[in-house]
């Protein structure tokens, strides 16, 4: 329940009431950028960035950015000196070693030094940590999910016209999947979604502001919850398995599984997040009960498609996952 409990909290936490316009005031060849924590100076065209989170090491990429440093959700030991076979999804967009900086959430001071970074990037963290970066490089802390908004900030601070024609990209890739979901969605409409370790572990997934739940709604699709539920209050709910029959009006169930307990190979990763919740459904016999098990509509997804990246990759990513429920 701890490693759940820590994804969730790292990837589906209640975002800050800050608002991250993320504008950008041009002085010179320096620009102040507002972000999370405060503002941000930076001058010049960075080259050396370094990404906390595959959410912004993702954002990077989309922008044609080689980044120097990486700090993943997944502790690893060693410097990325193989990121094909070392980072999930993304390695092979990668073209070159980079360092490994420590896990995203607590990155090594002394690897970011070492690495010396013209600026960093990050989901916003503690404010401490926040002071710690800056005086290592420019610092921007950045609004979990809001990946339109942080594109464009991202862009302004290495001087790139790119993030427009990344969204609007990302924007026609949706539209398309609308359409070709419109048949499913109008025989198939009401999904359960939950994510989960194993069936003893499990959350419901309900905010629309991770691709995860956010997505499937842009789709057309109707998430279903349980009685006196909130949506619009609460994020997501513990679930037991003997609660299940209470959302047995889902057409289909989407699991997002994972399991960080041990680190498996690139080629592993996917199947190895979702092996468990796997496992545990198909034996229990409550799940195996729901109308969705008897018709052969739950599906299984690693949470790290949609949780950890959240922007124009992982959507694609999503999508493709999704394409089992069609």
């Amino acid at each position: 329940m701890a490693a759940l409990t820590a994804f969730v909290i790292v990837s589906c936490g209640v975002n800050p009431s800050v608002s991250n316009s993320q504008l950008a005031t041009m002085t010179g060849d320096c620009r102040q950028i507002s972000h999370q924590i405060g503002e941000t100076e930076i001058c010049g065209k960075p080259q050396r960035l370094v990404a906390l989170g595959p959410d912004m090491l993702e954002l990077l990429l989309a922008l044609d950015v080689q980044p120097v440093g990486f700090g993943d959700y997944v502790r690893f030991e060693g410097d990325y000196d193989n990121p094909p076979q070392q980072i999930p999804y993304l390695g092979n967009r990668i073209t070159n070693p980079i360092a490994n900086v420590g896990w995203s959430a607590s990155p090594s001071l002394e690897a970011l030094v070492k690495v010396k970074p013209d600026l960093i990037v990050s989901r916003e963290l503690s404010a401490d940590l926040y002071a710690t970066l800056s005086k290592i490089a420019p610092t921007l802390f950045l609004k979990q999910y809001d990946t339109e908004a942080n594109l464009r900030a991202i862009a302004t601070a290495i001087d790139t016209p790119q993030a427009e024609q990344v969204i609007a990209q990302m924007q026609q890739t949706i539209s398309e999947a609308r359409q070709e979901f419109a048949s499913t969605v109008a025989s198939h409409p009401r999904v359960l979604m939950l994510i989960a370790a194993g069936t003893s572990e499990m959350r419901l997934v309900s905010s629309t502001d991770n691709l995860c739940s956010g997505l499937i709604q842009e789709l057309g699709f109707q998430l279903v919850y349980p009685p006196n539920f909130d949506p619009a209050q609460q994020n997501s709910l513990p679930l037991s398995v003997e609660e299940l029959p209470s959302l047995n009006q889902a057409d289909s169930v989407i699991i997002l599984g994972f399991d960080f307990a041990l680190t498996p190979t690139v080629d592993e990763f996917a199947t190895h997040q979702v092996k468990m919740a796997k496992q545990r459904w198909e034996k229990n016999a409550i799940a195996q009960s729901l109308r969705a098990s008897q018709a052969g509509r739950t599906y299984f997804i690693p949470a790290y498609t949609c949780l950890g990246l959240p922007g124009p990759i992982g959507t694609e990513l999503y999508l493709n996952e999704l394409q089992q429920m069609r």
